[in-house]
């Protein structure tokens, strides 16, 4: 099914993640994260761009407790700040939501 951004078509898959990574751009995030209904400030680009980083270095999206205890590191917080923070901006599952904005797929191990 895909998603129209500015006059262009982006093919997405059957759960609505990107079939292009290379699709990906900010304009068609914000696209993705209004689909999610998740306002998109500082915080999110944040971990959106955490992300594509990790993603980029590692070729893989990290299951939430990766993400979780990354962000706990990074923020200075514990695990459990971490988590509450994380779902705070993704509140359907900060991997899940999370990865499908930052235009990557679907980490393993969700379901």
């Amino acid at each position: 099914m895909p998603i129209d951004v500015n006059g262009v078509s982006y093919e997405t898959d059957e759960n609505g993640y990107l079939v292009n990574l290379d699709d990906w751009n900010e304009d068609v995030a914000r696209k993705l994260a209004e689909g999610e209904d998740v306002d998109m400030g500082d915080d999110e680009w944040q971990i959106v761009h955490f992300l594509r980083n990790y993603y980029d270095e590692y070729q893989i999206a990290p299951a939430v407790k990766v993400l979780t205890k990354a962000i706990a590191k990074e923020q200075g917080m514990d695990k459990k700040q971490a988590s509450e923070y994380l779902y705070g901006m993704f509140p359907k599952g900060p991997a899940l939501q999370a990865c499908k904005i930052a235009g990557l797929p679907k980490p393993t191990g969700c379901v």
